[in-house]
């Protein structure tokens, strides 16, 4: 049986017959409102989130099947707590919290299940980010906390960057790095000593 593919991006819980998905479905003639409402039922734990689906028609019988994809879970976390981003560094500091609910919803949502093994990495993720399950709202003291954390560790990784930079454009000149200049210079001072001392024997 032949069977045809249409991926698509929508928005979570609220595809429509427009475009992209209705002209890609059309001369396929299948029904296209049964497949709407499948797709909107699939994502309707997404809402707000663009969702990848694939939509596989038997050509031959009209009949489809309906995949989706999910964000990250760290993303799928974000949304649900209104979160801009977790901590500044993994397990430090606590940045928001989830209900036993909420992380259940996000397990469904990425693993297809809530179940014990899905919750937990669920848990895992939001450990990572600063973000708890069931420990109750964050103090302002630990948004404080987690803040300055963030911006030590964005910091931190700039000054890398910068360093790195640096190094690789004094690979490609030829040139010493900085951070080599003054060792380099000591080396070289030395046999400029070294030679002044012949000069002096020979007058």
């Amino acid at each position: 049986m032949p069977k045809q593919t249409i991926e698509v991006m929508v928005d979570g819980g609220k595809a429509s017959a427009g475009p992209p998905l209705g002209p890609a479905l059309g001369p396929l003639k299948i029904n296209i409102g049964e497949v709407i409402a499948a797709i909107n039922e699939k994502t309707k734990d997404m809402a707000g989130m663009k969702v990848p689906v694939k939509v596989i028609v038997d050509t031959d019988t009209k009949t489809f099947e309906i995949e989706t994809g999910s964000p990250p879970t760290s993303s799928l976390i974000k949304k649900e707590i209104g979160l801009e981003k977790g901590s500044g560094e993994t397990g430090t500091g606590r940045v928001g919290d989830l209900t036993v609910g909420q992380a259940k919803k996000i397990a469904r949502i990425k693993f297809g299940s809530d179940d014990k093994p899905s919750v937990s990495q669920v848990e895992g993720t939001g450990r990572s980010m600063g973000v708890t399950v069931g420990k109750g709202e964050v103090s302002e003291e630990e948004v404080r906390a987690a803040e300055d954390a963030a911006k030590a560790h964005a910091e931190e990784a700039a000054a890398k960057a910068e360093d790195a930079e640096k190094k690789e454009a004094a690979a490609e000149t030829g040139e010493p790095a900085k951070e080599g200049e003054a060792k380099e210079g000591a080396a070289e001072g030395e046999p400029a000593k070294e030679g002044k001392k012949p000069e002096k024997k020979e007058e």
